[in-house]
């Protein structure tokens, strides 16, 4: 009888997915380069994480090379690298956590209470410009801004007196450098998921807090931030989620050798030692353990959220 009920249940949902099929074809065929971006560079280079178990040889392949179990991820730990790699990387995720992830709230709260359209739209366009510069373009500025002559190095000697030099010569000076260009740049860009939020909230609930007294902070404190508090927190999940994620990028265009024993973090360690040293099971020892911590980070700040709040990702 359960065979019977369990092949009538999948006669009837093959019935309806071709029902459905149908009825959207044009969805489903457009969802499909989707689908295969995601198969194809997503899920198919899974398979190469068996080269951090390996001594992988190009000549033999993946399923030629030597099995060495967990040797690559204890050298990593017990490397000399390894505490100045996850101190900086740290570093500079906690201070892009810190102070750029409430940065972008906060413009798109300063941004809603702007009434008229017009300078509205004006002031989110140029929000977005940085966005969409070419980041080799971006650090080359970031670069003439604080090198000795530069127009950020001459008003900061100008006003606190600190000595006209190349600012990202000076190890004390890289981390602000980047946290402050990096909120510069995403800022605008970021703040379109809360403007979104922000659009949704019932106009009922600010003239109830009018009628009530409410003025524009609280009104700002008691209606919009309790509207977008899920957005916010979800948003926070996943940013923990990519706390050791930093990109490569930005550091190989910023960092020098002055600089490089604060600079220096894992993604550019990998990227070093994969293309210059050639360990390509090593590195994709350290790429796994990166995602595996990180993973570890989402599902720990996920299940804080659901316990402290309504809130989850699941």
């Amino acid at each position: 009888m359960k065979k019977d009920n369990a092949a009538i249940s999948k006669a009837s949902f093959r019935s309806r997915a071709k029902k459905d099929i149908r009825a959207h074809r044009t969805i489903y065929i457009m969802v499909i380069p989707v689908i295969l971006f995601y198969v194809l560079f997503c899920y198919k280079p899974m398979y190469g994480l068996l080269m951090a178990f390996q001594n992988y040889s190009p000549s033999e392949g993946i399923s030629g090379s030597e099995w060495v179990g967990m040797t690559h991820f204890i050298d990593f730990v017990k490397s000399s690298d390894f505490p100045r790699l996850i101190r900086n990387t740290l570093a500079v995720s906690i201070c892009s956590l810190v102070f750029g992830f409430p940065a972008p709230i906060i413009f798109a709260l300063l941004l809603n209470e702007v009434r008229q359209t017009k300078y509205k739209r004006v002031i989110m366009s140029f929000s977005y410009l940085p966005h969409f510069i070419s980041l080799v373009v971006i650090c080359g500025m970031i670069k003439t801004f604080v090198s000795r002559t530069g127009v950020i190095t001459v008003v900061l000697s100008g006003l606190f007196g600190i000595p006209q030099e190349d600012l990202l010569s000076n190890p004390g000076f890289y981390l602000p450098i980047y946290t402050l260009s990096s909120i510069w740049q995403g800022m605008g860009w970021d703040a379109i998921i809360y403007i979104a939020a922000l659009s949704g909230v019932d106009a009922a609930l600010y003239e109830a807090a009018t009628i009530d007294g409410a003025k524009k902070f609280q009104q700002m404190l008691h209606v919009t931030i309790p509207a977008i508090l899920p957005t916010i927190i979800i948003m926070l999940i996943l940013k923990i989620g990519q706390l050791l994620n930093v990109g490569y990028e930005k550091t190989l265009l910023l960092y020098n050798p002055v600089i490089y024993n604060r600079a220096d973090i894992i993604s550019t360690y990998v990227y070093r030692m994969a293309f210059e040293g050639q360990q390509w099971s090593y590195t994709t020892a350290i790429g796994l353990f990166n995602a595996v911590i990180n993973f570890m980070l989402v599902v720990f700040a996920n299940k804080i959220s659901g316990a402290l709040t309504e809130t989850s990702l699941w």
